[in-house]
This record gives structure tokens, C-alpha cells and sequence, in this order.
């Protein structure tokens, strides 16, 4: 049925679907709930809190209370192990999701099941349809930087890999995906190609291949798009000679992958010539994108959160070409579709779907000294415009009252469901004395530094940072990752400038006591960040799914010491 239905998707339909399913959204809500738990009612976690049966959200949330993903490892592992008995669901879990491990340092095991499959191809089917009224699609193919980890299984026997694997592993999305035009111009022998290295040169070739077809470019996260065209300036000579003679180059070695290039290859100067004209003729590598793929649309992916410090290379590459931020989801599941795809990334807004799970909003109030959590959770449609909120999801795949740790700012509603703003991670990551400094905080004190990098014609590739208590008082330690040689003189005061940029109250009064040490800075040799992917490719990690760790915890030593070891110059903040 799903799969008839997305063949034959028709895009006002799909917006008309979602118009009625935001008009009542707090009918929709409890339906959901309902739906959830009458799936799960079997469920031992339930059966243990209490619920009997019950469906409506008061009994819910009398009942089950909040939890996060470390209260739910010992229900996880079990069914992971092979425990057959409904634990967190009436019906089996088939699969299970693991995330990249960049945010807290170790890969969680998450639930995933047909259900969320069905809620991720809702969303892709809703973003679409409004993206495709705004920049119509003609037929043709996408430049995707996509890559699958081999798939594992669990103790138990249950498929294990990334959310994306087991995405790009189902024959519905693949269904799905030809139904939005979603098809990729490579071949599914270099998405699932055993290197990284050797798949995202084939995306490249590829993309030069078909790039009069080419209507879009996509990633996941806006880093892998930023990496393949920062790849495309080392290799882009190679790809030429590749083209010209219709010979793959020998640094891709997996047979599978030659193979299936080798289909697509054949002798082609015109086109190498074509190549080499256009890039020669660029000032800097700016718009890059729309010189190799005329006539591409946009460039889509996600570029919120910890994305946003990219955007400015990505615009570089893309000139004129609109920046797209693709919807809002987890490893744990999808919460919200991006419905206004003309706003730029950095405003974008995503609207809920209310039948795809059920959530609760923790609301956050900042008393001008901190930010605390109000007790008290609220419903879909009771959030307030401006306010800010920890989201909390109920999901099909066993996850009840389930706290993300994300925080969203409620910006309008479309209808009567919220659309929201990502902020940032809940977790502090900065903290020593009394200051509280989360990932958004650090994010903007980088970017003031960035502007005085920027005034020298440099600018910062990526940056990460650390809490050192081996100092008494202990102090922030920020990394960074700089094109060219900046004199020592920038570099002090882009060190003063990181310290003075941390304006949450507790941090400044406790600098001025002494409480906290001075802001020390860090410059890291060239490929420092790229040893840093290395290594979570190296656990299993694919790169669509990585994150760079913007703070270092003591539990992730290997990224410490790979940081620490690539220390070119440290700089000490005499801010205060």
C-alpha cells in the first residue's frame, strides 16, 4: 500500500495531507498516543509502570516518567541480545540504530522498526512537496554524498547499523526516493563501497559524469558537502585525466566499485577539457557548485546546530545557489519537516507532524543568571512563540517520555502545530565553577574569533575544545584549525577575543576572580580535524553521520590525544 501510494505521489495531495493533520493538532496528538500504546500495551516496560491498559494522556503521564536513553540500556540490550518477550513493544524490534558516538563519546544502541521507516518517508514526502513548489524539479538525478556502513548484527541476531544504513538498506525508501526524484547518479556499488575515501571520489566522477543532469546536491550534514568539494580542489586534475581517457584511477581499488564505475566510463576530452576550462577560470574555488552542475537548483542538507559553522565555506562553493536545510530528526526518530524552504539555514524552521510520535516540551526559563527547567512538561499545542523548550518524544519503537536533550525555540505555528528553531544541545559542555556554557556559546565565541581571521584572508576549518582541570583553577582550552599562517599578533587576539566572547554571567564573574583560568588557545596542524574523522570511520562510524566533538570529555581519550599531539601553537587569554 505504502509503496503504491509513493509512486504515485502527487505533491499538492501531500500538502494537502498535512494542512488537515495540522489544523487539529492536538486531536491528532492524542490519537497517536493512543495508537502507541494500544501497539504496545503488551510491553513490559508499560506493564511494569502500571499503565493497565490505559491509553489517555493523563494515565500516561501519571504514570511513565521521564527518562533518558540511560535508563532505557538495560531494556535495549536485552532485546539486542535476542530477548524475544515484548520488552519496550508489542511486536518485535527488527533493528537497531547506532549513532555516531561524536556527541558523548560512545555509540548508543537505538530501536528502529517499519514504523519509523513509514514516519521517515512522511517527512521526506511533506519537505519535498513544499520544496518542489518553490524550486520545481525537472527529471534528472542528485549529486548525493551518501555513504552506508557495512550492516552488523547484534548479539541477538537483530540488523545493526547506522540510522542512514538502515535507510538506504530498504526497498520502500528506495521507492520512496525515486517518487521525489530523489535518485542519486551513482551507483548503489559506491554507496555501499567498503572505503570512504574510494566512494566519495566515485561521487565526484559520477557528478561529473551526469552533471547537466544533476538538479541537486545533497548530504546528510552540511560537513560532508564541505568535505567532498575541499577533496574535489586536491583531486580535480585526476577526475579530468580519469574522464579523458575513461580509465579509473588507481587509488580506487574495491573491485565492486571499479566494477560498476567502469560501466559509466568512457573516453571523454571534450568533457575533461570542459572541466579543466572551468575550474581554471574560478577566483578561489567560489561557486564551484553551479560552474561543474549548471543546472542544479540548491544545495540541501543539514545545516543547523553543529552544521552552522560550515555554511560559510558552503555558500563559497555555491555562490548564488540556495543553501537548504533538510528536516529535523534523531537517531531516536523524526519530529519536524522543514516547510519553508526559502527561509536560509540559520532561520530555518521546522514544523511538527503530529502523528508521527507523541511530544512534550519541558519549558526553559532564563532568570537572567541561568537557564532552569520548569518541572512541569507541556503539550504539542500549548507551547508559547518565543519560548524555548527541551523536547521530550514518545515514539512507535519503544521510546516513552524520552528526553532528547535538545532545545528548540518555538519561532509561529502553521496551523495549530508549533514550528520550531534549533538551538542547541541541552548538555553543558563548557563548565568548571559556577559558568554554564553550552555548544551554541562556544559556537558564537568561534565566530567572533573567526571575523578577526577573516580580515587576514584566513578562516578557521573546524574547531573543538576542552575543560582542563589539571591547572588549579582549571580553564577552557579551545582548538583551532586555521587555512595559511596567521601572525602571532592575530593570534592573541583571537585568543583574548574567545575569552571575552563567553558572556554567560557565571563564566565572566568567575574570570574575574580568578575562579576560572585563563582562556587558553590551541592551534592545530593541518589534517588535525581529518585524523579526528579518520578515527570514527575507523569505529564504524559513516561519514554522512558525523559530527565533529565540539567538546573533548575524558571518557573520549583517543580524540584527546590525537588533539593534543597535533599542537602547533598555544596561546594563554589576558582578557581579564
Amino acid at each position: 500500500m505504502l509503496e503504491k501510494k509513493m509512486e504515485e505521489i502527487n505533491t499538492d495531495e501531500v500538502i494537502e495531507e498535512f494542512e488537515a493533520l495540522t489544523k487539529d493538532a492536538g486531536t491528532v496528538q492524542r490519537e497517536t498516543l493512543e495508537r502507541i500504546l494500544e501497539e504496545n500495551g503488551s510491553a513490559e516496560y508499560l506493564q511494569n509502570l502500571g499503565l493497565n491498559g490505559r491509553t489517555d494522556p493523563e494515565s500516561f503521564k501519571s504514570c511513565v516518567p521521564l527518562v533518558t536513553h540511560k535508563d532505557l540500556e538495560a531494556y535495549i540490550y536485552r532485546i539486542a541480545d535476542g530477548d524475544p518477550s515484548p520488552i519496550l513493544t508489542g511486536k518485535p524490534i527488527p533493528n537497531m540504530s547506532l549513532s555516531s558516538g561524536t556527541t558523548q563519546g560512545r555509540r548508543k544502541l537505538v530501536p528502529f522498526n517499519d514504523e519509523l521507516m513509514e514516519n521517515t518517508l512522511q517527512i521526506y514526502r511533506t519537505s519535498f512537496a513544499f520544496r518542489n513548489r518553490e524550486f520545481p524539479l525537472e527529471k534528472g538525478k542528485s549529486l548525493q554524498f551518501v555513504y552506508s556502513s557495512k550492516p552488523g548484527k547484534t548479539k541477538g541476531g537483530l540488523g545493526a547499523g547506522t540510522a542512514t544504513t538502515n535507510l538506504f538498506r530498504n526497498s520502500k525508501y528506495k521507492n520512496g526516493m525515486k517518487a521525489i526524484q530523489f535518485q542519486c547518479c551513482s551507483p548503489d556499488e559506491v554507496i555501499f563501497g567498503p572505503d570512504f575515501h574510494q566512494s566519495l571520489y566515485c561521487h565526484l566522477l559520477c557528478g561529473l559524469l551526469f552533471r547537466e543532469e544533476i538538479q541537486f546536491v545533497f548530504s546528510t550534514f552540511a560537513h560532508s558537502i564541505v568535505l567532498a568539494f575541499r577533496t574535489f580542489e586536491q583531486v580535480w586534475q585526476e577526475l579530468c585525466d580519469d574522464i579523458r581517457g575513461g580509465e579509473l584511477s588507481s587509488r580506487v581499488t574495491a573491485p565492486s566499485v571499479r566494477m560498476a564505475m567502469a560501466k559509466l566510463l568512457k573516453p571523454s576530452p571534450e568533457l575533461a577539457d570542459l572541466i579543466r576550462k572551468k575550474c581554471s577560470g574560478l577566483s578561489n574555488w567560489y561557486g564551484l557548485i553551479p560552474e561543474l552542475f549548471p543546472n542544479a537548483k540548491y544545495i540541501y542538507g543539514i545545516m543547523t546546530g553543529s552544521m552552522e559553522p560550515y555554511l560559510k565555506k558552503l555558500r563559497h562553493y555555491a555562490g548564488e545557489l540556495p543553501l537548504m536545510s533538510a528536516d529535523y530528526g534523531t537517531s531516536e526518530g523524526w519530529i519536524a519537516a522543514n516547510v519553508n524552504p526559502k527561509l536560509p539555514p540559520e532561520s530555518a524552521t521546522f514544523a511538527v507532524l503530529p502523528n508521527i510520535g507523541y511530544f512534550e516540551f519541558i519549558p526553559l526559563k532564563n532568570d537572567g543568571e541561568r537557564l532552569y527547567m520548569d518541572p512541569k512538561p507541556v503539550g504539542l499545542t500549548e507551547v508559547k512563540i518565543g519560548e524555548e523548550y527541551e523536547i521530550i518524544v514518545t515514539t512507535f519503537a519503544g521510546l516513552y517520555r524520552y528526553r532528547l536533550g535538545d532545545v528548540v525555540r518555538v519561532m509561529s505555528f502553521h496551523n495549530s502545530t508549533p514550528e520550531l528553531k534549533f538551538v542547541c544541545r541541552r548538555n553543558l559542555i563548557l563548565s568548571i565553577n559556577i559558568d554554564k556554557n553550552t555548544e551554541k556559546d562556544l559556537q558564537l565565541s568561534v565566530e567572533e574569533a573567526g571575523k578577526l581571521l577573516a580580515e587576514e584572508k584566513l578562516e578557521i576549518v573546524d574547531f573543538s575544545s576542552l575543560v582542563d582541570l589539571s591547572t588549579d583553577p582549571g580553564h577552557y582550552v579551545i582548538f583551532l584549525e586555521i587555512t595559511g599562517e596567521p601572525s602571532e599578533e592575530v593570534l592573541k587576539e583571537c585568543c583574548d577575543c574567545l575569552d571575552r566572547s563567553f558572556v554567560d554571567a557565571g563564566y565572566v564573574s568567575s574570570r574575574k576572580v580568578k575562579a576560572i583560568g585563563p582562556l587558553e588557545l590551541r592551534v592545530v596542524r593541518r589534517g588535525t580535524f581529518q585524523k579526528i574523522l579518520e578515527h570514527y570511520l575507523g569505529l564504524g562510524t559513516v561519514v554522512s553521520q558525523f559530527k565533529t566533538p565540539r567538546c573533548v570529555g575524558p571518557m573520549n581519550s583517543k580524540v584527546q590525544q590525537i588533539l593534543c599531539n597535533n599542537v602547533a601553537k598555544t596561546y594563554f587569554s589576558t582578557a581579564f
